[in-house]
């Protein structure tokens, strides 16, 4: 299947990797462009790469919207030969710098069960860690367009950056958004993340295009109803453990579903008893 572009508003185009529905975003400015994560392999970067090039033939900077291997794991095809400039929150860029061989080894046991081909290919993939790094905001000119990185605070995991395009009225937020399936928690912070939500939806309007990073794009409202839910759970969370209430009673009663309630429930508790 051949990777292609899609484009979403004025000069913002997203594309959907079909192994994991992984989206990654191209916004094309005067001479520039910006890609917004890179896939999980070599061979999912080059075909990435392909299809960018089939939109424009700038010269792009990249930015990884967290650590996971499937939003970062392309760096080095697409941006060490020739040199890009690589953005990411600053504990992503030390995940990235630090720890390659944990990353790979952690993406390797997710994946080897269903998908041992592809677990294989993605533990063999060069890292290549972000050059710049972001702790709250920074402000990128791409081709005379303003582009906004922001750190919304802790979610789906404590590195997250959303990429706002103010004059697409485009939101590109990462895995703090997820349509295709629920979010997912084993890095997370349950307790925490509608507060990162809450300002993703500050950046809205009725109209804006929000890229989840996994899925298709969805539309405020749909941010606001997962909101909802991510409160929701929150709340369970505190409240039983207040009950110390096994975390299995959350699970029984949360949304997104017995199994990821249950990882967010184990690592709400964590927060609240003070423990990693």
């Amino acid at each position: 299947m051949t990777l292609r572009f899609v484009e979403v508003a004025d000069r913002v185009h997203v594309l959907r990797e079909p192994v994991l529905n992984v989206n990654v975003t191209l916004i094309v400015g005067d001479g520039e462009a910006l890609l917004v994560d890179s896939l999980s392999t070599a061979g999912q970067a080059a075909e990435l790469a392909a299809a960018a090039r089939a939109v424009t033939g700038h010269p792009w900077t990249l930015v990884n919207t967290h650590h996971h291997y499937d939003h970062c794991f392309g760096n080095a095809t697409l941006a060490a030969d020739p040199p890009r400039p690589v953005y990411a929150h600053e504990l992503a860029a030390a995940a990235l710098r630090e720890r390659p061989d944990a990353l790979r080894r952690e993406a390797y046991e997710e994946l080897r069960g269903e998908r041992p081909e592809f677990a294989a290919e993605v533990a063999g993939t060069e890292l290549l860690a972000p050059t710049h790094t972001v702790l709250t905001e920074a402000v990128l000119d791409v081709g005379g367009r303003r582009v906004v990185l922001r750190h919304p605070g802790h979610g789906h995991t404590d590195a997250d950056l959303v990429v706002h395009v103010p004059d697409a009225d485009v939101l590109v937020a990462g895995d703090l958004v997820e349509q295709s399936g629920p979010p997912a928690f084993e890095d997370s912070y349950p307790l925490q993340w509608p507060d990162a939500v809450a300002e993703l939806l500050r950046l809205t309007t009725p109209a804006t295009v929000v890229v989840p990073g996994h899925g298709d794009p969805v539309d405020a409202e749909f941010v606001r109803a997962q909101h909802r839910q991510l409160v929701d759970l929150a709340w369970l969370i505190r409240a039983a453990h207040t009950g110390s209430a096994p975390p299995e009673r959350v699970a029984a009663e949360a949304p997104f579903g017995a199994r990821p309630a249950l990882i967010a429930a184990r690592r709400g508790y964590a927060e609240l008893d003070g423990t990693p």
